[in-house]
């Protein structure tokens, strides 16, 4: 989204960010360390990169793989801040969504803490006893600089490409924050990117990730509803799976759903003559046992989006490389 009104404010928020990293770079802030490698997944943008879904795919493969993983998370959105392990039965306020959501999908353990650093420790603390090589993810970490991490995987298209700094535009940093990227995951899809990230001088790896949304088949039109950063393309993910949407109704990143909002999307719904609703993973999530009531004559479904790894086999080979070399150590 471009707010160009608030161009005036670029210049302000680009100072404060430069301060930041300044503080990061000059040993002000202090950068502490976890025993076991970190892997960041991160992005510049805010939101809508499709981050979980990679930590999620990331998580699989590594664990395939015969390593120890473990997801670390803010738990954006939760209530408390205190370091736990995510129940994957659980909730979204007691856990955050997307926390949840990959305890669900990668069936791995998933700590979420205010400090990223304390929800490694007590991953440490109950992994302790595993073999072999372990490695903690930490998603959406490529701004929290204050963990210090072994490789940092960042999401771009050429959208966050053309963006602009926060408040006018989407970016949390400006592109020149890349130079500290280890490897560049961009969409499959866009294939004069990487041509032009290396004119620019990019010289690491490059990712290219495919982008699958399960759909599922509805006899009539739907209701689509979602919470999220970029609906747009959930919504046009549906249609391309095949769906009909009568009616849209979008809401903030991250939305805590209420009994009021579902009575609204059940009476849009009615009033649309949708056979079913549809949303998204992480918006089902958030919604919780709110949908219980839900009449027989409405059909809830999710979307499930998925990523995929071009050439995954080589991509992960050198990912292992790279967390076996880092040897374990006592944490800072």
């Amino acid at each position: 989204m471009n707010r160009r009104w608030l161009s005036p404010l670029m210049p302000l928020y680009a100072v404060g960010v430069a301060w930041r990293n300044r503080r990061i770079e000059n040993g002000s802030e202090p950068v502490r360390r976890l025993r076991w490698p970190v892997v960041s997944i991160g992005n510049l943008s805010t939101g809508g990169s499709g981050k979980t879904p990679l930590t999620i795919a990331l998580a699989k493969a590594l664990s395939a793989r015969g390593l120890t993983v473990d997801v670390l998370s803010r738990g954006y959105g939760r209530t408390s801040g205190l370091a736990v392990r995510v129940d994957p039965n659980g909730t979204a306020g007691e856990f955050g969504d997307e926390p949840l959501l990959i305890a669900r999908e990668a069936r791995v353990p998933v700590y979420v803490a205010a400090q990223r650093y304390d929800a490694g420790l007590l991953a440490e603390a109950d992994g302790s006893a595993g073999l072999g090589d372990c490695v903690h993810l930490l998603d959406d970490g490529f701004q929290h600089r204050q963990l210090a991490r072994d490789a940092d995987i960042v999401l771009l298209n050429r959208e966050d490409w053309q963006d602009r700094l926060l408040p006018a535009g989407n970016l949390r940093e400006p592109l020149a924050a890349l130079r500290r990227v280890t490897v560049l995951a961009i969409p499959a899809d866009e294939r004069d990117f990487e041509a032009e990230l290396r004119g620019w001088g990019w010289q690491g790896p490059v990712w290219r990730l495919r982008r699958t949304m399960d759909v599922w088949i509805v006899d009539g039109p739907v209701l689509a509803f979602c919470g999220i950063a970029r609906p747009a393309q959930f919504f046009a993910g549906l249609e391309t799976g095949g769906m009909r949407i009568a009616a849209r109704r979008t809401f903030p990143d991250h939305h805590r759903y209420t009994a009021k909002d579902v009575e609204r999307l059940l009476a849009f719904a009615l009033a649309a003559g949708a056979a079913a609703l549809v949303t998204t993973q992480k918006d089902f999530v958030r919604c919780g046992a709110l949908f219980a009531s839900i009449p027989e004559t409405l059909l809830l479904k999710t979307a499930r989006l998925r990523i995929e790894i071009e050439d995954e086999e080589t991509a992960i080979e050198w990912l292992v490389a790279r967390i076996a070399a880092a040897q374990p150590r006592s944490p800072l």
